[in-house]
């Protein structure tokens, strides 16, 4: 009896080999990039050929990290991944998990293995991580003197903080001596005293950034007690040093505006801040000044002094009262006397006097009103306006006057 199969069964026997072969489970294969598609899901497929035939690729969207390049038809490529089979059409493909340009393929598994055997080792470990102060009066740089790495940084550095000192340390950033160099240099300016490094170059290819992928500059950094940025390269690009840094920017430019306050921004915000206390002082003042004011009135209405000089201006209007009713009083009764006294004169037996009157009376005082009250030889006193004329009587007479 022949055993029959069906479709999904050899394909599943065929990915079940491929899973079991240990080389096409990491594998890197070079060759020319053709059919390259970027797929709106994040997905890249493309295909490896040479003069032999061709390979079927794909690079799923979670690792395009590892790809610091946009790739084209007709580059020359390593590509780093596991071979397997796609069940539904039967065929086999490499997934890429990383690819590099032809000629870095080498350098770049040897920064896998420095970068895997460094994370072993907790060199990127966040509670190593020294955080950036905020603000900074000496900056170190160890970079290349020319290029325009170093012009980046002093410019920018110093449009954002025109009294910040910058240090540089003059190192070589490629080729023979270079990671000698830039150790060198971090070890200078930690022992100098700065608050900030800087550590970069300009972009590049992988074996131009290589010194920064040096076992020996990574150590100098994790051992450095100055906080430090690594700056290399474009943003695309990644080596050891960022990932043992404290900070990684992605380009020397990022690097000095992480590393340097803008000066003239905080001053703007401090200034802002001072006007909206300056406001804030003056309302409060105007509302304690207009509580005081409502304060005094209270006071001064409760207060004893205010009483009392209440009650005092009233007995000051009583007393004027008083004095007036008194006056006008005195003024009245002076009236009324100035009345019976014009009255009066005209009953005064003085004004009798003046007129030719006199007042008879006998030696007792007594007024003589009758010829009978006196007789002859008897003394009489008579009262003029200017004395008292002493008289005998000689003789009366009785006379009947018309009254």
């Amino acid at each position: 009896m022949k055993t029959v199969y069906s479709v999904g069964q050899v394909n599943r026997y065929v990915k079940n080999m491929f899973v079991q072969d240990f080389v096409l489970k990491k594998i890197y294969v070079k060759g020319e990039v053709s059919n390259c598609k970027y797929h709106p899901s994040g997905h890249i497929y493309f295909s490896l050929k040479d003069e032999t035939g061709v390979l079927s690729c794909v690079m799923f969207a979670g690792h395009r990290r590892g790809l610091a390049f946009r790739m084209k038809d007709g580059d020359q490529v390593v590509a780093g991944g596991a071979v397997d089979v796609y069940e539904r059409d039967g065929r086999y493909q490499l997934y890429a998990r990383e690819i590099t340009q032809e000629g870095s393929g080498v350098l770049y598994e040897r920064f896998l293995a420095l970068k895997s055997e460094l994370e072993e080792m907790g060199m990127f470990a966040q509670e190593y991580k020294q955080p950036i102060p905020r603000f900074i009066k000496k900056l170190g740089v160890v970079t290349a003197p020319t290029g325009a790495a170093v012009q980046d940084i002093r410019n920018i550095s110093l449009r954002r903080d025109p009294y910040l000192q910058i240090i540089l340390y003059p190192a070589l950033v490629q080729g023979e001596g270079a990671a000698d160099s830039i150790v060198k240099g971090i070890q200078m300016l930690d022992r100098y005293g700065v608050d900030v490094i800087i550590a970069g170059r300009g972009g590049g290819s992988m074996e131009d950034l290589w010194a920064f992928n040096e076992e020996k500059v990574a150590r100098a950094i994790f051992e450095c007690r100055t906080p430090l940025i690594s700056a290399v390269g474009h943003e695309t690009d990644f080596t050891i040093a960022d990932f043992v840094a404290d900070l990684r920017a992605p380009t020397p430019s990022a690097a000095a505006e992480l590393a340097v306050e803008n000066r003239r921004k905080i001053m703007e915000t401090a200034e802002g801040y001072r006007e909206r206390l300056r406001r804030g002082m003056q309302a409060r003042i105007d509302l304690y000044n207009l509580r005081l004011e409502q304060e005094k009135l209270r006071f001064q209405y409760l207060s004893p002094e205010s009483r009392l000089r209440e009650k005092r201006q009233m007995l000051l209007d009583y007393e004027n009262a008083v004095r007036g009713a008194m006056e006008w009083k005195i003024r009245e009764n002076r009236h009324r006397l100035g009345i019976f006294l014009e009255r009066y004169k005209g009953l005064s037996p003085l004004g009798k006097l003046n007129q030719g009157y006199a007042f008879v009376s006998d030696q007792k005082g007594c007024a003589v009103k009758s010829v009978s009250q006196a007789g002859p030889g008897e003394m009489l006193d008579i009262s003029v306006t200017d004395g008292v004329i002493e008289a005998r009587i000689t003789g009366t007479r009785k006379e009947k006057w018309n009254i």
